[in-house]
């Protein structure tokens, strides 16, 4: 049975291949489509990319120890409540120097199109079981994020050798820029 998180809640992950969920849908009547896009930053001790290539978006699919993959850039949202994209983590893979991966979500061009996470609603991340597509923990964003064009949904983290994972909420003003100038070293 999946377990309901909340906001800075943690859980043991107990899984080697963790598929991470990501949905949302627009509020009706809000003009343009919502472009979100999930992303992962693979961060090490110091909270910084060891080597860009471990920040896995949409132009980059593919982390360089091949432990994280993203299943691409859904431009419009689910209308059925579902994953709208999916960061997929092999644990078994991760390489050393990475100790926790956070899971982002901003609007792409929200400042043009004057959009924010107030206009969107039904918003989660969920983890599952990739071999069996069983949920194990979902964490519903439900606060009101009026003026955040950008969240920190969730992380991943290592303690010794064990994997789990915090459901964050944390929301910012900025776009995908933001993240990239916090995370890179």
């Amino acid at each position: 049975m999946a377990i309901n998180l909340s906001k800075g809640q943690r859980i043991e992950v107990g899984l080697t291949k963790v598929g991470v969920g990501l949905g949302w849908q627009a509020n009706p009547g809000s003009g343009y489509d919502f472009d979100l896009d999930a992303s992962a930053f693979m961060l090490g001790s110091n909270k910084k990319l060891p080597l860009d290539e471990f920040f896995v978006f949409y132009n980059n699919q593919q982390s360089p120890d091949m432990a994280v993959s993203s299943s691409g850039d859904d431009l419009t949202g689910s209308d059925d409540g579902g994953d709208c994209e999916t960061l997929n983590v092999d644990l078994s893979k991760v390489d050393p120097r990475i100790e926790e991966i956070i899971f982002t979500v901003t609007i792409h061009e929200a400042e043009a199109r004057k959009q924010n996470f107030g206009q969107v609603h039904n918003s989660y991340i969920r983890i599952y079981d990739q071999d069996n597509g069983s949920e194990i923990a979902k964490y519903d964003l439900d606060e009101d994020f009026s003026v955040e064009t950008a969240i920190e949904f969730g992380r991943l983290y290592r303690r010794g050798d064990v994997w789990k994972f915090e459901a964050l909420g944390i929301g910012y003003k900025g776009g995908l820029q933001f993240f990239v100038d916090k995370y890179v070293g």
